[in-house]
C-alpha cells in the first residue's frame, strides 16, 4: 500500500497549478513550480539511505523532505537551533548518507555525500516510478534542557492526511515564522499543502514584520510561542494593524501566562488556541477561544487531552500514549503502546482540564524545609506586573553551592526595581520562599531557534564549575 501521506501532498501539487503556494520576499512560487522542483531534486537524490537537510525557511527545504521521502529514504530534519557539537552528533548517529545544505564550508569531511540544494534544484526532472508505504522523519529534540535527543516519527504524517483538509471558509494563507525543521513548522507547512493553500515564508522571527505580514498578506492563521506572541503584543504598530483575517492564532511550546492569553484573546478575537504537545508526541492537549469564554480559571489550562490520546499524573509528572506518538528515540527500541514520561509537571482538574506547573528539572528546592517552588508558577505571578513584558524563572546555587535560591531575570517596559518585583511575589504568594533572593533585568530574554526561552543559557553561568545542576 502507498503512503496516504506522500498520495495526498502529490495529488495537491499536481492539482494546484498556478495557484500560489509560497510567498516569500515578494516572489512568489505556484504550485506547479513546486512540483518541477521536486522533481528536479528527486532526480539528484540516491534511493533509500539517510537524508539530512540543513536549510532555512524557503521553499526548497521543505520541497526537498518530500523528493526525498519518495525515494524511500529516511529523513533528519536537522535543528536550526542545535549547536555545532548537536549538528555534527545527530548526522553521525542517524547514520546520514546523503547531507544537503545551504552552507557546505559548515559540514566537515566525512562519511555522508555533502551537496547543496542549488545543486539539486539545477538537475532535470524525473517522476518517481512508485511511492513508498510510509515515510520517516527524525527531529533532534529541542536541547534547551540537555543534549538533543534523535526522535523518529512515522505515522504522524498519515495523520495528517486525514486531519488537514480544504477549509471550508475558502483557501487560507498561512505565516510561517517557526523553522521547517522543527515539528511546529513542519507540520504548519505540510499542513497548509494538504490544505492547498498559500503559505507565506518569513526567515526569522521580528514582530513588526509579522504584523506587516498579516495585514499585506491577509494572513488567517499562524502560530507563535509565548514569548514571540508578547513580542508581537507589546510591539508599537499592535493598536493600528489590521489582524481582522486571522481565523486561528495557534499558541505552544510553552504555558502562556494567563494575563497574556487574555490579552490575545482581546486584540485577535476569539480565534485563539494553545496546544501542548512535544517532539515526542506533538499533539497532547489542546484549548479553544470557546473553552475559554466565561471561564477565566481556563486561562492557565493548556486543554483537554485530544481524541486518539491518553494521559495521565504519576507522581506529578505528566504521562501519555496514542496515535501520535513518535516510534522511538533512534537506536532505542520503539515505544509501542507504552507510557511516555513527558518531563512535565502538571494537574488535572474535575473536568480533565490539564494544568502544567513546571518542567520537572525546572523545580527549584528552596528554604528551610527544602520546599518545592514551581518557577512556572513563580514567573506567572510575576508577568500579572504591569511593566513585566516577559520573565523567566530558574533556579541557582545558594551560598557556597549548597542549596538553591530563586533566580529571575526580568524585561520591563519602565523603571522598576528589584525591590519592586520581589514585593509582586511577596505580596501575591504570601510566602517568603518564592520571592527571587535575585533579580536580574535584561533587554529580551534569549530565545532558541524555535522560539522558546533558552532557560539553558539563563542558567549555565550560575552553574559554571558545579559537577551537577541541583544542590
Amino acid at each position: 500500500m502507498e503512503s496516504l501521506f506522500l498520495t495526498r501532498v502529490l495529488d495537491a501539487l499536481r492539482s494546484g497549478g498556478d495557484e500560489v503556494l509560497f510567498v516569500q520576499d515578494g516572489v512568489e512560487t505556484g504550485y506547479g513550480q513546486a512540483l518541477d522542483l521536486v522533481r528536479r531534486m528527486y532526480a539528484g537524490l540516491p534511493e533509500r539511505g539517510v537524508v539530512a537537510i540543513d536549510a532555512g525557511n524557503r521553499p526548497e527545504t521543505v520541497l526537498l523532505q518530500i523528493a526525498a521521502q519518495l525515494r524511500g529514504s529516511t529523513v533528519l530534519l536537522v535543528a536550526a537551533s542545535a549547536s555545532s557539537p548537536d549538528r555534527l552528533a545527530a548526522v553521525e548517529a542517524a547514520g546520514v548518507t546523503t547531507l544537503v545544505t545551504e552552507q557546505p564550508s559548515d559540514w566537515p569531511a566525512g562519511d555522508a555525500r555533502v551537496i547543496t540544494l542549488d545543486e539539486l534544484r539545477n538537475r532535470d526532472g524525473t517522476d518517481p516510478a512508485r511511492l513508498p508505504e510510509s515515510v520517516t522523519v527524525i527531529f533532534p529534540t529541542g536541547g534547551t534542557t540537555g543534549a538533543p535527543k534523535l526522535i523518529r516519527h512515522r505515522g504522524i504524517y498519515d495523520g495528517m492526511a486525514h486531519i488537514f483538509a480544504p477549509d471550508p471558509a475558502g483557501p487560507g494563507r498561512t505565516l510561517l515564522i517557526a523553522p521547517m525543521t522543527h515539528m511546529t513548522g513542519n507540520a504548519a507547512v505540510l499542513g497548509a499543502i494538504l490544505r492547498r493553500e498559500s503559505v507565506v515564508l518569513l526567515r526569522g522571527f521580528d514582530a513588526g514584520a509579522v504584523l506587516d505580514a498579516i495585514a499585506e498578506h491577509r494572513i488567517t492563521t499562524l502560530s507563535l510561542t509565548p514569548a514571540r506572541l508578547a513580542e508581537v503584543l507589546d510591539h508599537p504598530a499592535m493598536t493600528s494593524s489590521d489582524v481582522s483575517s486571522v481565523r486561528q492564532l495557534s499558541l505552544g511550546a510553552a504555558p502562556l501566562p494567563p494575563r497574556r492569553l487574555a490579552r490575545a484573546l482581546e486584540v485577535f478575537g476569539p480565534v485563539v488556541g494553545q496546544g501542548y504537545g512535544l517532539t515526542e508526541a506533538p499533539m497532547i492537549a489542546s484549548i479553544s477561544a470557546a473553552e475559554l469564554g466565561g471561564r477565566p480559571e481556563r486561562l492557565e489550562s493548556v486543554g483537554r487531552i485530544v481524541p486518539g490520546m491518553e494521559a495521565r499524573i504519576d507522581d506529578g509528572e505528566v504521562l501519555v500514549r496514542g496515535l501520535s506518538m513518535m516510534v522511538g528515540y533512534h537506536g532505542s527500541p520503539p515505544i509501542g503502546d507504552g507510557w511516555l514520561r513527558t518531563g512535565d509537571l502538571g494537574r488535572f482538574d474535575d473536568e480533565g482540564y490539564l494544568y502544567l506547573l513546571d518542567r520537572a528539572n525546572d523545580v527549584i528546592i528552596t528554604g528551610e524545609h527544602g520546599t518545592k517552588v514551581y518557577s512556572t508558577v513563580v514567573e506567572n505571578a510575576l508577568a500579572r506586573h504591569p511593566l513585566i513584558r516577559s520573565v523567566a524563572v530558574f533556579g541557582v546555587p545558594g551560598d557556597g553551592g549548597e542549596g538553591e535560591r530563586v533566580h529571575a531575570v526580568v524585561v520591563a517596559s519602565g523603571a522598576l526595581s528589584v525591590e519592586e518585583v520581589r514585593a509582586q511575589a511577596r505580596e501575591f504568594f504570601g510566602r517568603e520562599h518564592f520571592v527571587p533572593s535575585d533579580v536580574d533585568f535584561a533587554d529580551a530574554l534569549p530565545l532558541t531557534a524555535i522560539g522558546k526561552v533558552d532557560k539553558r543559557a539563563l542558567r549555565e553561568p550560575f552553574w559554571a564549575g558545579h559537577r551537577r545542576h541541583i544542590a
